[in-house]
């Protein structure tokens, strides 16, 4: 069931009950993390116990994430928050995806531009890390200080680096994030405005195709199978990243609405219409948190 299939009229979908009254047409679920699974602080645990009993009945559960750090450190990264390692089968990373990219590109000198719990990151690259003035690449992760920064504390930083031609890769195309009750600025909001300023930017992550052909080879290897597109579903709750990353590989989504369009989808705004027309997707249907 394709809601952005040719000739289908688009709708406000369902409000679902519960998972379980869909997951039995899905082989692969493309779970997204943060706002799905977990808020940043702790796991949401209804949700976790509904990909838990879609394994068990036979579904293969591959979380899919922006985040800029490689899958195997984010699996340890949400194992703290309380995320049971026994709801899914792989963590695939924004993080993955960068890393492959600068492998392409072994020559290239690197500027971090992120916390530095991200420097990690770059360990067993051929690359060399260098100062912004230097560079040949500026890696983003998220501001260095993502608690207080947002993307225009970096409009003279950026100045400078688009005058050199620097290209900038975005390791996390999220704009904003849930961390507990907040929402935080990650780097797709840095890499947006230097685009805007003028400078050329590449992503890894949602909504591009690269992360999705990740995770595929991924669930087949696991499953020892192809896996058809109708089979797949993802779940997320970023309307530029999950859902309209599903559209674009034409595959189903459910869409969460208690993540970071909480606001968007509350009964006094209730602009869902306008969210999903935004990005010309639609979900099967929608759940305020996931749940069986």
């Amino acid at each position: 069931m394709n809601n952005n299939a040719p000739g289908i009229s688009p709708a406000i979908p369902p409000v679902l009950e519960g998972f379980g009254t869909i997951a039995a047409n899905y082989k692969l679920l493309l779970s997204d993390v943060w706002g799905v699974v977990h808020n940043g602080v702790a796991a949401y645990p209804a949700a976790c116990a509904a990909l838990k009993r879609a394994r068990s009945e036979g579904a293969t559960v591959v979380l899919i994430s922006n985040a800029p750090r490689p899958g195997t450190v984010v699996a340890k990264q949400i194992a703290k928050w309380g995320v049971p390692a026994d709801c899914y089968d792989a963590v695939v990373a924004s993080g993955d995806v960068a890393r492959a990219e600068l492998e392409r590109r072994s020559e290239a000198r690197l500027f971090h531009l992120g916390p530095e719990r991200d420097l990690p990151n770059y360990d067993g690259l051929p690359n060399k890390l260098v100062g912004e003035d230097e560079c040949d690449i500026a890696v983003v992760t998220g501001p260095f200080n993502d608690e207080v920064e947002v993307a225009e504390d970096y409009r003279s930083r950026f100045e400078k680096m688009i005058r050199r031609g620097v290209l900038m890769l975005c390791a996390n195309p999220d704009l904003v994030v849930e961390r507990g009750d907040k929402l935080i600025v990650c780097a797709g909001a840095l890499a947006q405005l230097y685009e805007q300023m003028g400078g050329k930017a590449i992503y890894a992550g949602k909504p591009y195709a690269p992360i999705y052909d990740r995770v595929v080879a991924v669930a087949e290897k696991i499953r020892g199978e192809t896996i058809k597109k109708s089979e797949m579903l993802a779940i997320g709750d970023g309307a530029r990243t999950d859902l309209k990353g599903a559209s674009l590989q034409g595959i189903d989504c459910l869409f969460i609405t208690g993540g970071i369009h909480a606001e968007d989808f509350s009964e006094e705004k209730n602009r869902a219409g306008e969210i999903f027309a935004e990005q010309a997707a639609w979900p099967v249907g929608m759940m305020h948190r996931l749940r069986w």
